[in-house]
């Protein structure tokens, strides 16, 4: 039975919905197709799941209104130069961390894997939307002409690699592809970082150029080929969640009608969505149902160094900076909250 109430809420949404939607689908014959250009981190493979329905799903809605052209890692430009090229206007938007795009702001470092930063995919959304990380970063990338549209989750940072790692004293003089930060972190147990492109990662294991990889979970080394060239994934991981976003040339994002602007998060969100189950079902499933890898694991009272080494860390990182210490201090309430709140969301001391 429909009653008064929720005849008047349901016309009320309607009429709320129906000009948007219909300012989305028409397009004048005199107005021409605004185009962007978006590059990824990604490399193809990858990107079929972080990057390109998020943007086959605004094209086919936008329609004649709007076109963006997705470019996959270092098509376009090297994933290094990305943020410049985005400042610049050569590329219109931008899928990745602040820390692979070397972005010059106060919160570059946290971007990527922040050691221990989080534990599950769900802290990242909250750190942003209930905890002021999001208003942070929204004011550090305005300060630099570039609009931070959203932040999301992505797959925790596990090793994987050619030989067993059951100790810490297994990482030393290992060479590791990995992001700037966590390599920072991570030489101070012996792993030497290593930078190469993207798609040369593969090659570089093979030749013996590097030991492994520590750049994303189980999900991703079964989807982007890395599990056929190693051997084995330590279930320790540095991180529960990489941080990534969606970012924007600010001239560009203020000339789009704001239909568009809406459209855009929309398909972001859409795409942060997707990843939490695509990572969370993929790295139980691999690790139980996958053939290609023997999962291996250093005991948690030798872990535990990692973990308070992290803090430290963490220490040194808010000494640099106003900002920065802000920023930690939001990492640790929140850290704090959740072992408070116990089980599910923290077990034991984790």
């Amino acid at each position: 039975m429909t009653t008064r109430r929720k005849f008047l809420i349901t016309a009320a949404t309607g009429a709320a919905i129906a000009p948007l939607a219909s300012k989305v689908m028409a397009q004048s014959s005199s107005e021409p197709t605004i185009k962007w250009r978006m590059q990824t981190y990604a490399g193809a493979a990858l990107a079929e799941h972080v990057a390109k329905p998020a943007i086959d799903l605004f094209n086919r809605i936008a329609g004649d209104r709007m076109q963006i052209e997705l470019y996959y890692a270092d098509q376009l430009v090297p994933t290094g130069e990305l943020f410049r090229a985005m400042q610049r206007g050569t590329i219109d938007a931008v899928q990745s961390d602040d820390d692979s795009m070397a972005s010059p702001t106060e919160v570059t470092v946290f971007g990527g894997y922040f050691p221990f930063g989080s534990r599950y995919s769900l802290d990242v959304p909250v750190l942003f939307n209930q905890y002021g990380l999001k208003e942070i970063w929204e004011e550090e990338y305005a300060k630099v002409g570039v609009k931070h549209v959203s932040a999301g989750a992505w797959d925790p940072c596990h090793f994987v690699t050619k030989e067993p790692i059951r100790s810490l004293k297994d990482l030393e003089g290992k060479r590791i592809f990995t992001f700037p930060t966590a390599g920072r972190f991570l030489s101070q147990f012996g792993v030497v970082p290593v930078t190469l492109p993207w798609e040369d990662i593969e090659v570089a294991v093979q030749t013996g150029e590097l030991d492994g990889i520590a750049w994303s979970g189980i999900t991703e080394d079964y989807t982007v080929g890395w599990a056929d060239v190693t051997n084995y994934f330590l279930t320790n991981n540095i991180s529960g969640a990489w941080i990534g976003h969606f970012f924007v040339n600010m001239e560009r994002w203020n000339e789009l009608p704001e239909d568009l602007r809406l459209l855009f998060e929309v398909c972001c969100e859409q795409s942060h969505y997707y990843r939490q189950h695509w990572y969370w079902g993929g790295e139980a499933s691999l690790r139980v149902h996958g053939d290609k890898l023997e999962l291996t694991t250093i005991p948690d009272a030798e872990w535990d160094q990692v973990e308070e080494a992290a803090q430290e860390f963490w220490n040194e990182i808010a000494a640099q900076s106003e900002t920065k210490a802000k920023v930690v201090e939001i990492f640790k309430q929140y850290n704090a909250d959740m072992r408070k709140a116990g089980r599910p969301y923290r077990y034991g001391d984790a």
